[in-house]
């Protein structure tokens, strides 16, 4: 069955706030690995220019749990003060770029929350998550076209 069929995969969806340059490291300038990224995670993602001093972005993500979970793992790995978790954050984000999440992907995942475990929880938070993109890594990532 098609998730998008699913009623469960679009309750509590994920959202977040990130920066506006975090958005187009991750989303590309203008948005343009939109669409690859939501057909390679199952997932439908809203971005919403936020009117705020900093100028940020509200991401919100509807789709499989683990699929949400994953990519909001990306996402805090990315805004990580942790260069391991940095690192980990941008191979996700090539990954998810360059080819359709697997399963085993997806239970790869770990836990945003560890306290907790509850992506209920971790779908409903409001914060900012502040991207530190380390000078060594390559870019601009490689995916879709």
């Amino acid at each position: 069955m098609p998730w998008w069929t699913v009623p469960e995969n679009f309750s509590a969806p994920m959202v977040v706030l990130i920066e506006e340059d975090q958005e187009e490291h991750i989303f590309g300038p203008a948005d343009k690995y939109l669409r690859c990224i939501e057909e390679h995670s199952h997932t439908l993602i809203q971005l919403e220019g936020w009117f705020t001093a900093t100028g940020q972005t509200r991401v919100t993500v509807v789709g499989p749990p683990r699929a949400r979970q994953w990519l909001l793992d990306m996402i805090w790995s990315m805004g990580s003060q942790d260069s391991y978790r940095q690192v980990r954050g941008l191979e996700m984000l090539q990954r998810v770029r360059r080819k359709p999440l697997t399963k085993e992907d997806l239970a790869t995942s770990s836990n945003v929350q560890p306290d907790t475990g509850d992506l209920s929880l971790a779908s409903r938070m409001g914060g900012t998550i502040s991207l530190i993109v380390p000078q060594a890594l390559p870019s601009p990532l490689v995916g879709c076209f």
